[in-house]
């Protein structure tokens, strides 16, 4: 088929950011856009992730910081008792979203992206199907498709949800009532910063972690300093190594507990409510993937450095697919770069991702941020390729600017290589982890040596201080200096 006999130069199925912004970049560029989205554009950052959760912390902190008499106490504030209105602050998460969506979606239409309504599918090399909501079907043809469905919360089998009682966070954003006592399934991001919503807001929590250790994704040393004070210093009970086998929805929810090894039964607890924060799955099964003969890993679409969707590790012309349904770094900035990346390539510019050099980051109070290697990750390269790992930790308890916030619970950890000062990654918590995470990302993008890195001065007094004392003792243990 010629060029000039395609309805679009690209078709993007799904407008959450990965979509959203390879949709942009690419009609920027020139090309003939269309997007398909069944469901609110912005996919789940903007409607059921990112943005509500990131406005109910900020609510709920605000609260927070009002009710902590001890601590306003120490800078001689005296404040009444707090009241709050919960209607309020789950509006303002709806009108943020709203917001956001409608700036969204015309910043598209001004692009000249053309905004298909319905679900898309592949229907066969350059064609994609699309059943409008009217229920009308039809078939499009595109030089190029990139895929971008996202993902959905997991619910693990034995759970039965009703969005009332037993819900993900899908619901939770909306932020409907306050149980009293709610359980939270999981001590991932998700769990982390419901949990630090709910307490804030006077609920009683217990978090519910199969793993054998709370906070299991994250750095070991951060764990035990946050733990102390996301977990211990609240009002939740923490337990580790059991699962939820069985959850019936009802007044109360009743949850089965059990032996996340043996399997055996442990006890029965009954909550007003629990919050399913156990990981999210690929929306891929609506694809028609067979029609390609592209195979899932567990529903997550193969791709390769380019974006280009793969067959037996074999790349499909004119195919790519960015974001969660990828099984990636399920980040919504990661799937953003995707997204422009897959274009860069379809525009003829060979470009690919460095996902290491991705920072995350949990927005509880405070905020724990990564980029780069693990600890775990980095012996294992460092043993690899022969070279001693240097590992640093700086403090927040002498940062000026912490002291000055009374908020000088944290640390940094960085690691880099001995032998040129490389820097590897860094995991953070701490007072605004999550904006101090973005100087080392960007170092770590540069493959940058602290030997460059430790001459860079700093603001005083800043948390950014956090970073440069950490560069400076790295500085001091690298091999022959």
């Amino acid at each position: 088929m010629s060029e000039a006999n395609f309805d679009f130069d690209l078709i993007v199925i799904g407008a959450g950011y990965g979509g959203f912004d390879a949709a942009k970049h690419a009609a920027d560029h020139g090309l003939n856009v269309g997007i398909i989205e069944s469901r609110e554009m912005g996919g789940t950052c903007v409607n059921r992730g990112c943005v509500p959760s990131k406005a109910l912390l900020a609510a709920s902190g605000r609260v927070r910081e009002l009710a902590d008499a001890e601590h306003l106490s120490r800078f001689g504030i005296h404040s009444a008792p707090v009241r709050f209105e919960r209607q309020k602050i789950a509006d303002h998460a709806n009108d943020l979203v709203s917001t956001i969506r409608t700036n969204l979606t015309k910043t598209l239409e001004r692009s000249g992206v053309k905004i298909l309504r319905g679900i898309g599918r592949l229907e066969g090399p350059q064609q994609v199907g699309l059943r409008e909501s009217s229920g009308v079907d039809k078939t499009l043809t595109a030089k190029d498709v990139i895929i971008a469905t996202g993902s959905d919360p997991f619910v693990p089998p034995g759970i039965k949800t009703d969005g009332r009682t037993v819900f993900t966070s899908d619901e939770a954003v909306n932020l409907e009532w306050l149980p009293r006592w709610i359980a939270i399934i999981g001590s991932g991001y998700i769990g982390l910063e419901f949990a630090d919503i709910y307490t804030a807001l006077g609920c009683e929590v217990s978090m519910i972690e199969a793993l054998d250790r709370v906070m299991p994704t994250f750095d070991p040393d951060l764990t035990k300093l946050a733990t102390r004070h996301l977990i211990d210093g609240r009002d939740i009970d923490a337990r580790a190594g059991l699962l939820a086998s069985k959850i019936t929805p009802g007044c109360p929810v009743r949850i089965e507990l059990s032996e996340m090894k043996s399997r055996e039964f442990v006890e029965e607890i009954e909550v007003d409510a629990v919050l399913v924060a156990t990981g999210r799955v690929p929306r891929s099964d609506e694809l028609n993937l067979n029609s390609m003969g592209v195979k899932t890993t567990r529903g997550f679409i193969p791709i390769d450095e380019r974006m280009r969707v793969l067959i037996n590790e074999k790349p499909i012309p004119h195919l790519w697919a960015v974001g969660d349904v990828t099984g990636k770094l399920m980040l919504a900035h990661t799937a953003a770069a995707q997204g422009t990346i897959a274009v860069e390539n379809i525009l003829g510019n060979s470009s690919e991702i460095d996902y290491r050099s991705i920072p995350a980051a949990t927005f509880t109070h405070p905020e724990i941020s990564s980029v780069g290697f693990t600890e775990s990750d980095a012996k294992e390269l460092a043993s690899k390729d022969q070279f001693e790992l240097g590992i640093v930790r700086s403090y927040f308890k002498a940062n000026s600017k912490a002291l000055a916030e009374l908020d000088s619970d944290g640390m940094m950890k960085l690691l880099f290589r001995k032998d040129n000062g490389e820097v590897l990654g860094a995991h953070i918590y701490g007072l605004h982890a999550a904006d101090l995470i973005q100087e080392v990302a960007n170092a770590v993008h540069r493959r940058q040596s602290v030997i460059e890195l430790v001459n860079e001065v700093h603001t005083h007094p800043t948390l950014s201080e956090v970073v440069e004392v950490a560069y400076k003792q790295a500085m001091k243990q690298l091999n022959g200096r």
